[in-house]
């Protein structure tokens, strides 16, 4: 075991004077938290795109911290600390003062196996507990890592590395599955943001009942050690539900907000970042009151309706109010507007995506296999 201190080099980010912002062209790049995160959600190990650059007279001007290559960056302030993001320099560069960096010694620890170290390491659980969650460098220089040989580094990086590749080859076939689903629905029935087949709009308050989902009171434990589905809006990220993370019992009902949806009703979360993710119950089911749920009539096939609301999303987001949140509410859902297609037409169109999902429940159920070995790997060799 060695601390990190004595196995890695640490680099602070640096203050960003916003004189210096906006140029796309310039010796160095200029990364922050943001760009961390944008190069993670595509997929790059490596940073590759970024917002900013300067020349290396502004980086002296601004007593810039300039990173070597093959150094590990992430956010060390603010809410992102909560996402666990890493990335690894590509180049010669900057970070703003929000990040910091650390780049393995070579001679003692590889740069692939100390990746997958930082990326097992929960910086939300080493952030001082105030408004703003924050990472000390004194307190990481104190965390231990395992040291092994070089080469049996080299080993433990190797299986990582083809255990990763299996679940990124998993998810592109399940955002494949999906692409087919949403090109099938759009070659049917026309893009329904555009309507260019001329369909007629609806609210979507006349496809059915609204309701809203509300939270028995957690001054009653006893509510919670029931048998009932109790979704939060967190939780909706697959077509059909089938299980939430906590249950309710038939008195939660009965003496709170909460409701029992039926099965085939479909929630749609409405606030913050959780917005208009959706799911199908499965079984008679409650929520919190972060979520709608419709329980639909005969003039919409709920499946149908799923895919419709996934293809206008974006739309429908951009009309969230909010300064600090921004949030839907039950009202403003009721009241939006979506072609509808003759229900013969929906039926069909549902008869291929069920098909569809039934290949992304087995791809889905494999990518989950090999997440489980993959965790259980970075805890047999990190801890």
């Amino acid at each position: 075991m060695a601390k990190l201190k004595e196995v890695c080099t640490f680099y602070s980010g640096t203050g960003f004077p916003t004189k210096y912002q906006g140029n796309d062209e310039g010796e160095y790049a200029f990364y922050k938290v943001s760009d961390i995160a944008n190069n993670v959600q595509l997929g790059n190990t490596y940073l590759s795109v970024c917002n900013n650059y300067i020349s290396g007279e502004i980086a002296k001007e601004i007593k810039g911290c300039i990173l070597p290559k093959d150094t590990v960056v992430f956010a060390k302030i603010g809410e992102a600390v909560k996402l666990n993001r890493r990335a690894i320099t590509s180049a010669d560069c900057l970070i703003d003062n929000n990040a910091m960096g650390l780049a393995p010694i070579q001679d003692k620890l590889r740069l692939d196996y100390f990746f997958y170290y930082m990326r097992n390491l929960k910086m939300e659980k080493l952030a001082e507990s105030t408004t703003v969650p924050s990472v000390r460098k004194s307190l990481l220089e104190e965390l231990e890592i395992k040291v092994p040989s070089l080469e049996e580094q080299k080993e433990i990086g190797e299986i990582l590395d083809k255990v990763s590749v299996v679940i990124q080859t998993r998810k592109q076939e399940i955002e494949q599955l999906d692409l087919l689903i949403k090109a099938r629905f759009v070659e049917m029935f026309g893009d329904p943001i555009y309507n260019a087949n001329n369909l007629p709009m609806m609210c979507l308050n006349d496809l059915g009942v609204w309701n809203s989902g509300g939270t028995p009171s957690r001054t009653n434990p006893a509510y919670f050690t029931g048998e009932i589905d109790w979704y939060s809006a967190g939780e909706l990220n697959t077509l059909y539900l089938e299980g939430s993370i906590e249950k309710i019992t038939e008195e939660a009902i009965q003496e709170s907000a909460a409701k029992l949806f039926k099965a085939g009703s479909m929630l749609v979360g409405m606030y913050d970042t959780a917005a208009f993710k959706m799911g199908i119950l499965k079984k008679a089911s409650a929520s919190n009151q972060a979520c709608a749920c419709i329980e639909p009539n005969e003039t919409v096939n709920i499946v149908w309706l799923y895919y419709s609301l996934q293809l206008m999303k974006e739309h429908f987001l951009s009309q969230r109010r909010g300064v600090r949140q921004k949030n839907l509410n039950l009202g403003m859902i009721k009241g939006f507007e979506i072609p509808i297609a003759d229900r013969g037409k929906q039926d069909e169109f549902v008869c291929f995506a069920e098909q569809v999902d039934k290949s992304k429940v087995a791809v889905q159920k494999a990518l989950n296999e090999t997440q489980i070995l993959f965790d259980s790997l970075m805890q047999e060799y990190f801890g």
